[in-house]
């Protein structure tokens, strides 16, 4: 009987990392380059190289892979977004 193989967890950059986990929140590219200050064409680049890393099709199906994989936890998401709206 053979054991299926489990499927290698590619490795992100930071950068990407944090891109994907506010994709996974539901904010958009400008929305990302807001919070992370930097331009929305970066954040793209960002997300298309998860993406490519992934090898998924869209943005979203990349997230869901980097939760399934454990890249991405959506409790740090949650945090991440409350620190950030500063909302005290």
């Amino acid at each position: 009987m053979e054991r299926p193989q489990l499927e290698e967890v590619p490795v992100l950059s930071a950068r990407e990392i944090e891109c994907i986990l506010w994709a996974a929140r539901g904010k958009s590219s400008w929305e990302i380059g807001r919070i992370l200050n930097r331009s929305e064409n970066t954040v793209n680049f960002h997300i298309k190289n998860v993406m490519r890393k992934l090898d998924t099709g869209s943005r979203t199906v990349a997230a869901m892979k980097a939760v399934s994989l454990g890249i991405i936890e959506l409790e740090e998401a949650v945090s991440a977004a409350e620190v950030s709206s500063g909302d005290d």
